[in-house]
């Protein structure tokens, strides 16, 4: 069975404090696109078993569809085995998400697969226990994140145009890249009306911030550079995603996205994509 496993941006994040089980609560929207990972999965008698195109994931209990499939096994205690495929596109440590979409599709894949009948509900609160951003990609599309991305609302539509993803040659970490926002987060800070904006309030664009960027540009120059790069060759919008090192424009004409992905590419990884 084939297991559609997208990639996601935020637009917008803003995170807001530490939580008392180490988490941070967060503010933000998730896009998904219609670019990600190809999975297969195929029902084996027992256990869980992982190949993938690529040597840099983990092929054990470690990664998170192994950790998929033990959720549902610990409900399901009589559920079957399965092999699992991964051809990865997405960039570990890209802000993309593309690890946990993978969970994703491998909670609704086996459900599927073995006719658990679960809603989506119940896998978003199985996702909840593997991954943070798992929930969202569930169901996927443009949804309003909150708590640790799991408090989950589907926003009426997304912002349109081409999404140009440019994505350097530099691995974020994120439980680090938390670690050094917490001394330049300010609890005072007015948390902006994201929903809003999609409601049709006439909000500007501006008001998506990403409070990574205060961190990860300093750190990382080059990130601020495209970023600016991107507006400068006519996005009407840029951001950091997630807590990077992904940077996304988003073009109101798919052939301005197309040259300015022109523009990048000698240097740096690009990819073209819409939202879904």
């Amino acid at each position: 069975m084939e297991c559609p496993s997208f990639s996601k941006v935020n637009i917008g994040l803003k995170v807001l404090n530490l939580r008392d089980d180490g988490y941070h609560n967060i503010y933000t929207v998730f896009q998904a696109l219609d670019f990600g990972d190809s999975i297969q999965i195929k029902k084996t008698d027992n256990g869980c078993a992982i190949k993938s195109n690529v040597d840099l994931i983990p092929t054990d209990e470690s990664n998170i569809c192994y950790k998929a499939y033990s959720a549902l096994k610990t409900i399901f205690p009589d559920l079957g085995g399965v092999f699992i495929y991964i051809a990865k596109k997405v960039p570990v440590g890209s802000g993309l998400g593309g690890g946990s979409a993978n969970g994703a599709a491998v909670l609704k894949g086996i459900n599927k697969l073995y006719g658990l009948g679960l809603s989506n509900k119940e896998l978003e609160q199985i996702g909840a226990t593997i991954g943070a951003d798992v929930p969202f990609f569930v169901k996927g599309g443009t949804q309003l994140g909150e708590g640790i991305g799991n408090k989950l609302t589907s926003l009426p539509r997304h912002i349109p145009g081409t999404y140009l993803l440019v994505i350097p040659d530099i691995f974020i970490k994120t439980g680090l890249a938390y670690g050094d926002l917490k001394y330049k987060l300010n609890s005072d800070e007015l948390i902006p009306n994201f929903i809003g904006f999609f409601n049709g309030d006439n909000s500007s664009l501006e008001i998506f911030e990403n409070d990574f960027e205060r961190i990860v540009i300093p750190a990382y120059p080059e990130i601020g550079a495209i970023k600016q790069k991107l507006l400068d060759l006519g996005a009407r919008f840029a951001s950091l995603s997630g807590s990077g090192s992904t940077v996304f424009g988003i073009f109101d004409e798919d052939a301005s996205a197309k040259e300015a992905e022109l523009l990048f590419r000698p240097s740096h990884q690009t990819i073209l994509a819409s939202p879904t």
